[in-house]
């Protein structure tokens, strides 16, 4: 089958950082499901691991952990999915990815596709519906709207709500929570996706956020999620946060946080990594599954809508290393896609 993978961590620009290679199709056991990948979306994650883990013993490895595509073998275990099935996933990071022609992967984080989209609008969504999900579900424990008793209003600033996993953020927080939403963008077009995703307001991550806010009227937050230079950002977030509220980060800060400014007002903090529940078989490994279903729900209800932001072509290494050249600059909106192999 058809691969894109590399041997050594290089820079985006080396012709070697990701090439087209050919594997042996996997075969299928226990709850695994091998399913033949028709497209897929490039995230962070895809970036930092080409530079952080290499190659082992001679053999490529392949990255992806977002994917659409069609189910067909089944391990002697799997129960929930049949041949013939369309269905997406963000798939486990200790796995080989879905830069290839055919994946395993464990039914209990794969969700049936939205029938309403098509591939390359699908393969757009799961790793950041999963991420934001979690978030607001899982990690921040905000209740859904219809649970939410009104007695604390929520204010929910979301740092760097332009990209992938903020384009999701902002709609799911809209859509079931009962939460005011506030999210940074820094360029006007950026700033307009964020506000016809549904945010109640934007402001400026550039300038001080407490400022920011004020210049909205808003004095502080309950909660605060950010989504990229945590470390940029910490100083403010700690000022703009209302006393006992809750801070979440997906990135990965450069510098340590002192963590201690946190202490005065009895602020929460909570990490998010989405591959958490696979790579550790976590007993409730199976909720992802329900959550990407309950998303493609969402989605074929015509209540979200997807993230998909550029389509970069065929699934081979020029496109790819392009995809990771663009997601490295920091400055995309939405998700870049690439569909389909060239045969």
């Amino acid at each position: 089958m058809k691969a894109i993978g590399y041997l050594k961590s290089l820079p985006i620009d080396h012709p070697e950082s990701l090439i087209d290679i050919e594997l042996e199709r996997p075969i299928p056991a226990g709850h695994d499901l091998l399913v033949a990948v028709r497209a897929v979306s490039v995230n962070p994650v895809d970036t930092k691991m080409r530079m952080r883990a290499a190659g082992e013993n001679g053999q490529h490895r392949i990255l992806g952990w977002d994917a659409v595509g069609e189910v067909v073998a089944v391990g002697d275990e799997s129960t929930t999915c049949r041949v013939g099935d369309r269905v997406w996933y963000a798939g486990d990071l200790s796995r080989p990815g879905s830069n290839a022609e055919y994946q395993l992967v464990d039914e209990r984080i794969v969700g049936r596709a939205p029938s309403s989209l098509k591939d390359a609008e699908a393969a757009a969504m799961p790793l950041t519906s999963i991420t934001a999900w979690e978030l607001l579900f899982d990690r921040l424990k905000i209740p859904h709207r219809d649970d939410a008793d009104g007695s604390m209003p929520r204010r929910l600033l979301i740092v760097g709500a332009a990209g992938g996993v903020g384009s999701i953020l902002v709609q799911l927080a809209k859509q079931l929570t009962d939460a005011t939403v506030i999210g940074t963008a820094s360029r006007p077009e950026t700033r307009e996706w964020v506000l016809s995703l549904g945010a109640d307001h934007v402001i400026d991550h550039r300038q001080p956020l407490h400022d920011e806010l004020g210049r909205i009227g808003i004095d502080d937050v309950t909660q605060a999620i950010s989504l990229t230079h945590t470390d940029d950002h910490f100083d403010s977030l700690a000022e703009a946060l209302a006393p006992q509220g809750q801070l979440a980060l997906i990135d990965d800060p450069e510098t340590l946080l002192d963590i201690r400014k946190l202490k005065r007002k009895s602020i929460s903090l909570h990490w998010e990594f989405m591959f958490t529940r696979s790579m550790f078989q976590t007993d409730d490994l199976e909720k992802q599954r329900g959550l990407l279903n309950a998303i493609a729900d969402m989605i074929d209800a015509g209540s979200l809508r997807t993230t998909f932001g550029a389509h970069y072509g065929t699934i081979n290494a020029e496109n790819l290393r392009r995809a990771h050249r663009d997601i490295e600059t920091g400055r995309s909106i939405g998700k870049v896609v690439l569909e389909g192999f060239t045969k």
